[in-house]
């Protein structure tokens, strides 16, 4: 179990279209596929952020028909997978929440689909992960990609996924699960 590595799913700040910091809404898919895909690799925590009550309220009905609800008993499954959910307001409480249980920084690792100077590889990443004393908190966008101020506080910068030519915009659950396999999976 990757212990050390949560996940995040910021919906603010990121940018659309237009490049201007928007809040995006979440969709079901996200919250269980991602859910499905961060157990699958053992990741500890699966953080939903979006500033909105609204889409927290909604988040949390789901999670909770899946988790105690009739879904429960329907579905084991889903519940073990989302059990590793949490939904916070931003980044700083994500942060706040996995420093309570780890004595050193979390490792703030940014992502996204266009090319950054000093990206670490997913192979250094991934020798890095296998330092159990730091825990790694990887962060990814939604809309049209993170704020650039994400990156700015990010301590690492992990290369983009480059498929063939130049389309690369991939849905968030595909890339995630492409990032997991290749920093987690077995070799």
């Amino acid at each position: 179990m990757s212990a050390n590595l949560s996940v995040a799913l910021l919906h603010y700040p990121v940018y659309n279209k237009h490049r201007q910091l928007v809040t995006t809404a979440f969709t079901n898919l996200d919250i269980h596929d991602i859910a499905r895909t961060a157990r699958t690799f053992g990741l500890s925590r699966y953080y939903l952020v979006s500033p909105s009550a609204e889409q927290q309220q909604l988040i949390q009905r789901i999670v909770t028909h899946w988790d105690s609800g009739w879904g429960a008993d329907y579905n084991p499954d889903r519940r073990e997978a989302l059990s590793i959910v949490r939904i916070v307001n931003n980044l700083q409480d994500a942060l706040t929440d996995l420093q309570q249980t780890h004595q050193q920084p979390v490792n703030i690792i940014a992502t996204g689909a266009a090319r950054r100077p000093n990206a670490t590889s997913f192979n250094g990443l991934r020798q890095q992960l296998q330092n159990n004393d730091q825990h790694h908190l990887l962060l990814l966008g939604t809309g049209w990609g993170l704020a650039d101020e994400i990156f700015e506080q990010a301590t690492t910068i992990l290369e983009p996924i480059q498929g063939y030519g130049d389309y690369n915009h991939l849905p968030v659950r595909s890339a995630l699960a492409i990032m997991l396999d290749r920093l987690l999976g077995e070799r």
